[in-house]
């Protein structure tokens, strides 16, 4: 969402001003990605458009600082029982925490009722990877969806290389002409726009290269990398429905997803006797207790082994 939808729900000159002042600092300051300042936004306007119809009028920021913990709980309540998950409470809460935090640092606002409100804790996730064999299959039937040689081409570069260097699919679609994966590494721009270096396989570097070779699109160096078949950079929703095409072409489960692909390359890394630090790096991950998650799949992925092969434990 842009600054323009989101200030449609700001009810004064004031609001306006520090919403956008807010979204300014998010974006030069917290270096946030485009997508947690779009998710960032759609929570603060879903929380301004209730407010609306909670307060019975348009609110400012001397509504802002008048709301009490329960207005905050009222909230909540209303969006679970619209059937939004605790993972997107949890970030919603964040997101109004962030705008109220600078609210107060920027003497606006000054209200600490958000402070007595307890977020939701967020289900702890497990990363829900492909085998060996499903990740290989997908790298190659993903061509066998497209008509046009170029675009076929497109989606194997693309699997190729979020399989092959662990990238979100954001990082992979932000890529331009001349991020293009050259030689034996290349660096990318992650979240909170933190650069890590990731090594390149062959496979990967010929993938991308002969897709750009066929695409019919030739633009600068500061054009986007993947496009879609109008010649724009390439939306996220169509790489996922060509992944939903291909689980049900290969019968792959309903978490194989372009994101899958990336915990797959963590995965089969960690298997293969990778360490954690140096996957870690490569993920882009702040924290290492986000990768060890992956010691959770490898360790489950052991006991069904043995469960399997070993004469003990074979009824």
């Amino acid at each position: 969402m842009g600054v323009g939808g989101l200030i449609a729900f700001a009810g004064d000159a004031g609001l306006r001003d520090a919403v956008e002042g807010w979204r300014g600092w998010l974006d030069d300051e917290r270096r946030a990605s485009a997508h947690t300042l779009d998710g960032y936004s759609r929570d603060l306007a879903g929380f301004l458009a209730f407010l609306r119809e909670h307060l019975g009028e348009e609110p400012g920021l001397a509504a802002l600082g008048s709301l009490s913990p329960a207005d905050f709980r009222a909230f909540m309540a209303r969006r679970s029982g619209e059937g939004v998950s605790r993972s997107s409470l949890a970030r919603c809460m964040s997101s109004l925490r962030s705008f109220f935090r600078w609210l107060d640092r920027g003497g606006k606002v000054h209200n600490p009722a958000l402070t007595a409100v307890r977020s939701p804790r967020p289900p702890r996730s497990v990363p829900k990877p492909l085998a060996p064999d499903e990740a290989l299959e997908t790298l190659a039937t993903a061509a066998e969806l497209q008509d046009e040689p170029w675009l076929a081409a497109r989606d194997t570069a693309l699997f190729t290389l979020l399989y092959g260097c662990g990238l979100r699919l954001g990082e992979a679609l932000s890529l331009n002409r001349r991020d293009m994966p050259r030689g034996e590494a290349m660096t990318i721009t992650g979240k909170g726009r933190k650069q890590r270096v990731v090594p390149l396989l062959p496979v990967v570097v010929e993938a991308v290269a002969a897709y750009v070779a066929l695409c019919p699109h030739k633009g600068a160096t500061d054009s986007p990398l993947f496009l879609g078949a109008r010649g724009k950079r390439l939306d996220p929703g169509v790489v996922q429905r060509q992944m939903r095409s291909l689980r049900a072409l290969l019968g792959l489960p309903e978490t194989a997803t372009p994101h899958a692909l990336r915990h797959s390359f963590a995965t089969h890394l960690l298997a293969g006797g990778g360490d954690l630090r140096t996957i870690q790096e490569l993920l882009g991950h702040a924290s290492l207790s986000t990768t060890q998650r992956y010691t959770e799949v490898d360790s489950a992925r052991l006991m069904t082994i043995y469960g399997d092969a070993h004469p003990r434990a074979r009824k």
